[in-house]
């Protein structure tokens, strides 16, 4: 795979996540071989994970990414929440790749011009295109993905402002166009409650989980707007689970949960950390 030169630069490489290779490979891997995870029926599709420093959602992530051993996708879909005030309802990377210090992860330009085109259609706008964004929620997907992938992967990255159904939806089924015909895995990157004590953490969680579980996307957005559970990235997984169903998928199944406190003791104000697999299942 030829080494892309416009590389963008990460801000979050030992801050978030170990900065040296050997330490960040073997902590990923850690994350990735201790989750013991059902069997996993039919073919995935996609994934749902949490994006909070390796060292407090890890172990959570590390559950959906265990269900991708043995996958060799030519292209990853990550759509992730911005969670800074940029003003486009969505935005993408103007670099070329990626930095990590596993080395740099390329994007997919076509990819990324069809799904521009097809937002446009579909929305009246599409990708801004950014340098040297500061959103964390994305790129601390890319450790995992690029230890379980052991060929290489092109990237079609997706941040979501705009929470709305109509932009989740529109970017959901412009997401299933765009991929259909390639050999693809989806990943929404998203936290759960934010900043409760642990026994509402654990309520609100359930309540959205539920929605995943029963693989219902407007569900997931009304939950969070009607105070019964809470997503940061809720446009960002909704988009997921329309294209995820726009290619066939019908199962969700949830893989496990867990909070902040459960890593630092400290259970008054947790975040929620959820982790599930997408499928289409297996004809008989």
């Amino acid at each position: 795979m030829e080494i892309p030169n416009d590389i963008r630069p990460s801000p979050i490489a030992g801050k978030w996540y170990p900065g040296e290779a050997a330490r960040l490979a073997e902590s990923v891997d850690s994350y990735i071989n201790s989750a013991q995870i059902p069997p996993i029926k039919g073919n995935v599709i996609g994934i749902v994970a949490p994006h909070a420093g390796h060292l407090y959602s890890g172990p959570v992530a590390g559950f959906a990414f265990a269900t991708l051993r043995g996958l060799s996708p030519e292209l990853v879909v990550i759509v992730s929440p911005m969670h800074h005030p940029y003003y486009q309802p969505l935005l993408t990377s103007a670099h070329a790749a990626y930095g990590t210090p596993l080395g740099p992860v390329p994007l997919d330009k076509e990819a990324l011009f069809e799904l521009d085109s097809r937002l446009k259609e579909a929305l009246g706008f599409g990708l801004a295109a950014v340098r040297k964004d500061p959103e964390h929620s994305l790129e601390i997907e890319l450790p995992f993905l690029q230890r379980v992938f052991t060929s290489g992967f092109h990237l079609l990255p997706v941040m979501v402002r705009d929470q709305s159904a109509r932009t989740a939806e529109a970017l959901g089924h412009a997401i299933a166009k765009t991929v259909a015909d390639k050999h693809a895995i989806l990943v929404a990157s998203t936290d759960l409650s934010h900043f409760y004590p642990q026994s509402n953490a654990n309520m609100l969680d359930a309540a959205l989980l539920h929605e995943v579980e029963t693989f219902n996307p407007l569900g997931v957005l009304q939950a969070d707007e009607q105070g019964r559970g809470f997503a940061c990235g809720k446009a960002a997984l909704a988009a997921m689970l329309w294209a995820a169903r726009d290619l066939g998928a019908d199962h969700v199944q949830v893989l496990r949960h867990a909070t902040s406190g459960d890593v630092t003791g400290d259970f008054e104000q947790v975040v929620g950390y959820g982790s599930a697999v997408v499928t289409r299942q297996a004809l008989p």
